[in-house]
């Protein structure tokens, strides 16, 4: 069976010998969004309504230190004990796929912009499995999922927000979504510090992860980012070496998208696994320079985003998506997945059916437009089998 192989970019053999400072402003370059980040203010409450926009209601469970400032709500220092938010956002009828609609300004215009419409806190995890519940029962039986997306490095707390946001906008997911997200400074010179806050927020990872099987949700999807992948695939091996989760049957689709984890690592936490009874998704990109920039740092091991040996993938259960010629929205390429958002309801359906074996993929270097569209006409390169999300076979 065919499998599409490209190497991983490299960096440039320049950087060998780059002091810090010089490797920071790179990493700038790379991995930071253009103009100000929404640091403070952009949580804020706006009670004008737009007609046409779309309101979307998050729970939060975090590792984050409350912030006092206006429209704040949570920062990246670390807190303890774990704690948890309620938030609606509504999502302005212009929105483009793949996209958030910044404002320039805080809290922005609901005519243009992602903007918040009420936030509050939940006070202890009785309170949130009882808001959970409560968001569940609101929905139609076979639709009362939980979508729990877990966010990557250098994200602040409203970026992790807008962007669970954006995907179960565009995905048009029925679940309830639910934001994990750990103490991320915000900032690209704090990769260790964010490093540090992963590896500390397993436990309470771990936690949410109980809490939201053990309600009523029939289903629980789990889509984790960058270095998220770390955290979840931490807190997945804590669930299995202290016996895991009885209501572990609810387990829907588990995504790992650009993963930030050492290849070797990855292996490792794998073989206390074991081959899973449902196959994985690993979401990739060959062209992603933030994980290039990490195996850098990394002392140049291989991340498994990244990884070209898709063979092996495929043999600890992974079915890999690869968007490498899929133009990417951000100049990194490191957020890729969230644009699969877009055909999130095909890619449900194909998945659904199954990938059977004796499939061959097609040739990847067919996608010559790099757009969404062409991915839904033409094969995308899966380990073991094209994924044709309009085939209608």
């Amino acid at each position: 069976m065919k499998v599409f192989v490209q190497s991983a970019p490299a960096l440039p053999k320049a950087t060998a010998g780059l002091g810090l400072a010089p490797l920071l402003i790179m990493i700038s370059l790379v991995l930071s969004a253009c103009g100000s980040r929404p640091e403070t203010g952009f949580l804020a409450p706006v009670s004008q309504s737009e007609p046409g926009a779309t309101a979307h209601t998050i729970l939060v469970a975090t590792t984050r230190q409350r912030d006092a400032r206006p429209g704040t709500l949570f920062n990246g220092e670390r807190a303890t004990p774990l704690d948890f938010a309620r938030i609606a956002v509504s999502v302005p009828p212009g929105h483009k796929a793949g996209e958030i609609s910044w404002a320039s300004t805080a809290p922005g215009d609901p005519k243009t912009n992602f903007v918040v419409r009420d936030a509050s806190y939940i006070d202890g995890d009785r309170a949130f499995v009882t808001e959970l519940n409560a968001q569940l029962a609101a929905r139609p039986k076979g639709q009362r999922n939980v979508f729990l997306f877990v966010h990557g490095y250098n994200t602040m707390f409203a970026e992790g927000v807008y962007r669970l946001t954006q995907v179960i906008h565009d995905a048009k997911a029925p679940g309830v979504p639910v934001l994990f997200t750990w103490a991320s400074r915000g900032q690209v010179s704090q990769y260790i510090y964010d490093n540090n806050s992963a590896t500390a927020a397993r436990d309470d990872l771990e936690r949410t992860l109980r809490l939201a099987f053990a309600s009523q949700a029939e289903q629980v999807t789990i889509l984790a980012h960058s270095m998220g992948n770390w955290v979840t695939v931490e807190a997945l091996r804590q669930v299995k070496i202290s016996g895991g989760i009885r209501q572990v049957s609810k387990l829907g689709a588990l995504f790992l998208a650009a993963p930030d984890i050492d290849i070797d690592v990855f292996k490792s936490q794998m073989r206390r696994f074991g081959k899973p009874a449902k196959p994985f998704f690993i979401v990739l990109s060959k062209d992603d320079k933030a994980l290039g920039l990490s195996s850098f740092l990394g002392g140049g091991q291989g991340r498994l985003g990244s990884d070209v040996n898709t063979a092996e993938l495929a043999s600890l259960g992974a079915v890999v998506i690869d968007m490498t010629d899929v133009k990417g929205l951000d100049s990194s390429n490191h957020a890729k997945f969230a644009q699969l958002a877009a055909i999130a309801p095909q890619l449900r359906s194909v998945l659904a059916r199954g990938i059977a074996p004796d499939e061959r993929a097609g040739n990847a270097g067919e996608v010559a437009s790099g757009s969404l569209e062409a991915l839904v006409k033409l094969p995308i390169a899966i380990i073991g089998a094209p994924l044709r999300a309009l085939s209608g076979r």
